[in-house]
């Protein structure tokens, strides 16, 4: 519970069941930054992501690379295994459940855009970093 106050994390995201494997012309996904808090919402994928992690946007400020450091493909590759560890933490006993409380619908083959992708590896990073867990052998270095 003490891990709350400095951690509230929510992350959704809604796919609908007919989207397609592949999305041409993805629309602006719309990203809203409040104090620690950033929304991501696009409506063409019917999904929504809200991350709320205190000293996520001065964090990012400081360390995260620039955007066109990555590549989509990289980010989508590192945000799926990131995905599927914390899923099965989720569900697992073994790990502190303050920390791993809702899983993430995160699914291969879809286009969530780079915007996304960037943030939610970000997330990602933070996260281990913050609260000294693992979720891949992959280390960024900053």
């Amino acid at each position: 519970m003490k891990l709350l106050y400095s951690i509230l994390v929510i992350l959704c995201l809604m796919v609908s069941c007919k989207t397609p494997e592949t999305v041409g012309n993805i629309s602006e996904t719309a990203v809203t930054e409040t104090q620690d808090t950033i929304k991501l919402v696009n409506d063409e994928l019917e999904y929504e992501v809200i991350i709320i992690e205190a000293g996520f946007d001065s964090w990012m400020a400081r360390r995260a690379k620039p955007r066109n450091f990555y590549t989509q493909s990289f980010l989508e590759a590192k945000n799926i295994q990131y995905v599927t560890e914390w899923n099965k933490r989720v569900v697992s006993s073994r790990y502190n459940q303050n920390l791993y409380d809702m899983s993430i619908n995160y699914q291969q083959g879809i286009n969530y855009g780079f915007e996304l992708n960037y943030l939610l590896y970000h997330y990602f990073v933070i996260f281990q970093e913050r609260y000294k867990q693992k979720l891949s052998s992959h280390n960024p270095q900053f």
